[in-house]
Parts: structure tokens; sequence; C-alpha cells
């Protein structure tokens, strides 16, 4: 009887997690992009798919559309954990975010973020994208999401 229910429990706990899993869904990240456009392929920048191949390397995040300088927004209830530098050569572009929220952990690149702890309702503005034209020219301007652990973001939008 108590393995019974001890089973029952693990499969409920186990269905419930991957059931919110299947619910979070990104809001809209950019001013000018209420549908998170992804970035498709640039002829001399690659592709912002995941998993795109830049020649020896991978892409580990999305890239979603968004114009220089366009307000980038929290896309549900978020905790701010800090900033996400993704290169550390403090060019342009150089900066982010670190987020958490709706049992996800990601991260927003080439966004200079208006602050670096606390928390954000969905929509509250996070900061605003960097300058990629200087950085990248003729490139399909986009932040960058990427989870924490490096999966695969593209099932959240």
């Amino acid at each position: 009887m108590h393995l019974d229910i001890l089973f029952s429990f693990l499969l409920l706990a186990v269905l419930s997690s991957s059931c919110v899993d299947a619910q979070v869904k990104f809001g809209p990240l950019c001013s000018g992009n209420s549908s998170n456009q992804k970035r498709g392929c640039d002829k001399n920048y690659g592709c912002g798919n995941y998993g795109a191949k830049r020649g020896r390397r991978t892409h580990m995040g999305l890239d979603i559309v968004c114009t220089d300088g366009a307000y980038v927004y929290a896309p549900f209830d978020v905790k701010i954990n800090g900033r996400a530098k993704p290169y550390g050569n403090n060019n342009a572009i150089d900066d982010g975010i670190s987020l958490s929220g709706g049992g996800l952990c990601f991260k927003l690149f080439y966004v200079k973020p208006d602050n670096l702890s606390g928390n954000l309702k969905k929509g509250d503005k996070i900061g605003s994208l960097l300058p990629m034209q200087k950085v990248y020219p003729g490139i399909t301007s986009h932040v960058h999401v990427q989870m924490c652990d490096k999966s695969d973001p593209t099932k959240y939008f």
C-alpha cells in the first residue's frame, strides 16, 4: 500500500514538472518585435538558431531580432541575478544580464541593463539593446538568449 502511494506521488511530481516546462513561454523581449521573431541567417555572420555552426564552435543560444537601442523587456516575472558579459573584451556590445524565473535560468546578451539586482514583472523594462552594428556591420541586430545550462531555449518561444 505504501509503495502505491509513493509511486503515485513520484508520478505526479514528474508529470507536474514536465507541465511547468511546457507552460513557460517568453513574452515579447524587444520593443518593435512583439512576436519574438527569430534571427535568420546573415551572409557574413551565420545563423541565429540554437546549434548553428560558427566555424569550430556551436551557437549556444537563440537570437531574437531587436533594433539597436530598442527597449528590452522581462519575458515573464524574473529575478535579476547580475551581469553577464558574453565576450569579456569590453567592446561596444559586451554586456548582458542573468535572470531567473518560471523555473528557468537564462542570460540575455548585448543588453545594457538598467539594474543589476531586484525583481521585474512581465513587460518591465530590463534595459536597451547595445549598438550591434558598431561591432558587426550588416548583421541583423538581436538579443542573444542563452540558458544558464546552455540547453536549447527554442521551446520557450
